[in-house]
């Protein structure tokens, strides 16, 4: 499916409004009740009753999932966390498409990659996954991946696009998409830059 520029107009109505304080705590509460809560609570109780239902067993072994899933769930959050922190006092903005950036954030967790609320995101449900061990909740955590990745690609790389021109197009070129792996070699690039 291809989004012609017509159709994405909408990003840029959206870009245009007002985000006024208020609109921008009511989306971060709405967000707060899905995101850090909602689906947590779906990886946590409805997913590993799944497994018990379906004869699937657990990988739980104590006290090495609760480890690794804190670590991951701290890591994740706060990734999250200072992805949020950068839209609302770098760019005016929200993580919700209806409340968007007004500029294009390029420092903070957006010099390591271009997705980073994905990849904190997907870091804190997978500790989530670990640490109740269940096979569902992390088949769930790599089908919400891809669904994101099928977003990022199809409609939010191109009215990223739409809104920032030439701009998104280099930053898109010098930094890696979810995962930061070429953090070292976009460091020693620019550090030859200058």
């Amino acid at each position: 499916m291809v989004f012609r520029e017509a159709e994405m107009n909408i990003y840029k109505k959206w870009q245009n409004n007002e985000n006024s304080g208020d609109r921008q705590i009511l989306a971060l509460i709405i967000g707060a009740l899905i995101f850090p809560t909602g689906i947590p609570a779906i990886l946590v109780f409805l997913l590993p009753q799944v497994d018990k239902r379906m004869g699937i067993g657990s990988f739980y072994f104590g006290y090495g999932n609760i480890i690794i899933g804190v670590i991951a769930v701290i890591v994740g959050g706060f990734l999250g966390i200072w992805t949020i922190i950068a839209q609302i006092k770098l760019a005016s903005g929200t993580p919700f498409p209806m409340l968007p950036t007004k500029k294009l954030i390029i420092t903070g967790p957006y010099q390591y990659c271009r997705n980073p609320m994905t990849l904190g995101t997907i870091v804190a449900y997978s500790g989530v996954a670990i640490w109740v061990g269940s096979f569902t909740a992390l088949l769930a955590v790599v089908i919400f991946l891809l669904l994101l990745v099928v977003y990022l690609k199809l409609i939010e790389e191109k009215e990223l696009e739409l809104r920032f021109g030439q701009e998104y197009v280099e930053y898109k070129k010098t930094t890696p998409f979810i995962l930061p792996i070429r953090f070292v070699k976009v460091e020693r690039d620019r550090k030859q830059e200058k």
